[in-house]
């Protein structure tokens, strides 16, 4: 494969070289669609443009027109009401896959001509929460991005070959924009255009493919399981991921898989890329990136992914060895005062996470009345073995003796929240106004309803028991199950809220409670209502063992 810089991929033609698949576009008809586009932005005098696209291919359609056009890119992170109201005094066109925006497909002109992007005038805005929440733009110059592309070629260019790049991460992010798209058009790589978030996708794709290599989140690679086929994805070239640290336990199961080590990336939207790892604790400085520390023992990056004579000011405490590689510390910015102490929330969740009851820790600040600190905790297997047969207080009461040699006592967290993954944002992070929100949330009382299907027995819904379910209190301090009295609050519920029922509950008949059901359970239940006699059946299920039934009346307004 002959290697493009990134300003010229829109110079020459490679009519041979495919772009895209599902469905296949050579980079002749990416170009051509490219500078027809870049002809209809142009007429149309625009000159800021905000564009989010779920196809990747469109997406490098539409973000090169622009450039050829020159139009300012701006790329939002999502398009909800508030991200929309925030960004549209900064650009003259949304240009989405809603129905009330422009859509792509309609911009339309006699091309314009092949040339050479100018690498400090075609700009890029990328959307970033950050860890406090509060969003705010980061321009990259073409530059910047062409540095970053080069750099990873020469990294890891040899290993890929030829492979077509997967993703399950979104490519309006700048990890999934570098690693799914520009990095593979300079490299004349095929991509995948379509995002795919679940393991099973991710596994249909590789089939497709003699040779192919992932760009995924910690997110996805720690729910890939013994359900798939590992044999057909041991192929893989190799395994990216970015937006979080992937725990070690994910990494080990991919080793052992794979036979190779995930590598994953270190960096951010401000920063570009910073630093990778694979299949060790720690961390490696990328191609020209230096590395220094500000008194406090905080990162600080020097870079050719960012502006010329920036240096890069983190919050990320460091460890260096003498061979130059680092070890994260924490972040310096989530230290917190309780009664006038200084509290570094990263080394308690460190600590938690070595208890072997957990997977993953985020601590926050709980400020009702006297302020304390307040965990979500991710379980381990082993956690929720203890969970289910110790109980709760058991669990939270074992762990705060676990944190009592790593702190004061009134650093000791009074409120926990059991969940069975982190709710990670798309660009892979978790506020700390989010963490401090889910703290001071209630506790859950609804089941998680992952699927639905019609069957000839009725409505089947397939459901989740949270392991955090308020309903578990008391019922019992050391062996939660669930309520039969719940059980049916439940049926009702989904029965109103998904079927068409009478007004009017009228009583129950034939209740049988046969097995138990415990946090975390996946269940099923199947909801038929004869309307003839006004009944709704309900049974739920464990796998193919019964667990409660009954039948439910319903009643007219009039009865």
């Amino acid at each position: 494969m002959s290697w493009i810089n990134l300003e010229h991929l829109l110079k020459d033609v490679f009519a041979h070289r495919v772009v895209t698949h599902a469905p296949v576009m050579s980079h002749a008809q990416w170009r051509e669609r490219v500078l027809s586009v870049a002809a209809a932005l142009q007429a149309q005098g625009i000159e800021r443009v905000a564009i989010h696209l779920e196809d990747a291919g469109e997406l490098a359609v539409a973000i090169f027109a622009a450039w050829r056009a020159g139009v300012q890119v701006l790329l939002p992170s999502d398009l909800q009401e508030q991200t929309r109201q925030r960004w549209n005094s900064h650009v003259d066109l949304w240009l989405t896959d809603l129905a009330e925006d422009t859509r792509l497909d309609p911009l339309s002109a006699a091309p314009l001509a092949p040339s050479a992007l100018d690498l400090d005038k075609c700009v890029l805005s990328l959307c970033t929460s950050g860890s406090s929440g509060e969003p705010k733009l980061i321009e990259k110059k073409l530059r910047q991005l062409a540095n970053e592309v080069s750099a990873l070629e020469r990294l890891w260019g040899n290993d890929l070959g030829n492979a077509c790049i997967i993703g399950s991460v979104a490519a309006q992010h700048i990890y999934g924009l570098l690693f799914r798209v520009l990095w593979p058009l300079c490299a004349g790589r095929s991509f995948v255009r379509k995002q795919l978030p679940f393991p099973e996708d991710l596994q249909r794709a590789s089939r497709e493919h003699e040779s192919f290599a992932w760009v995924a989140s910690p997110a996805l690679l720690k729910r890939m399981g013994d359900n798939l086929d590992w044999s057909s994805m041991s192929a893989v070239r190799r395994v990216f991921s970015s937006g979080g640290a992937l725990p070690a336990d994910a990494a080990e199961s991919l080793h052992q898989r794979l036979g190779q080590w995930p590598t994953e990336i270190l960096g951010s939207s401000e920063t570009g890329g910073i630093a990778w790892r694979q299949g060790d604790p720690l961390w490696r400085a990328l191609d020209d990136v230096k590395l220094s520390q500000d008194e406090d023992g905080a990162l600080r990056i020097e870079s050719p992914y960012l502006p010329v004579g920036h240096i890069e000011q983190t919050a990320d405490a460091a460890r260096f060895t003498e061979d130059g590689r680092f070890e994260l510390l924490g972040r310096l910015d989530r230290i917190v005062k309780l009664e006038e102490k200084r509290i570094s929330l990263p080394l308690l969740e460190q600590a938690l996470a070595t208890h072997k009851w957990v997977s993953e820790a985020r601590l926050g600040v709980v400020r009702e009345n006297r302020a304390s600190l307040g965990a979500l905790l991710v379980l381990s297997a082993s956690g929720v073995h203890a969970l289910r047969n110790q109980g709760r207080r058991t669990l939270t009461n074992t762990l705060r003796q676990h944190l009592v040699p790593h702190c004061e006592a009134l650093a000791l967290p009074r409120r926990w929240r059991l969940l069975s993954q982190l709710p990670l944002n798309t660009q892979g992070k978790l506020p700390q106004a989010q963490v401090e929100a889910l703290l001071i949330a209630p506790r859950i009382q609804e089941p998680e309803l992952i699927g639905r299907q019609q069957t000839d027995e009725g409505l089947q819904l397939e459901l989740v028991v949270p392991l955090d379910l308020a309903h578990f209190t008391g019922h019992f301090p050391g062996t939660p199950i669930l309520p039969g009295v719940v059980q049916i609050d439940w049926a009702i519920t989904l029965g109103q809220r998904l079927m068409t029922l009478p007004p009017r509950f009228g009583g129950m008949e034939v209740l049988k409670f046969q097995q138990l059901v415990r946090p975390g359970d996946r269940i099923s239940l199947t909801l038929r209502f004869d309307q003839e006699r006004g009944k709704l059946h309900f049974a739920y299920r464990n796998g193919d063992a019964a667990c409660s039934s009954g039948r439910i009346l319903w009643v007219g307004s009039d009865a």
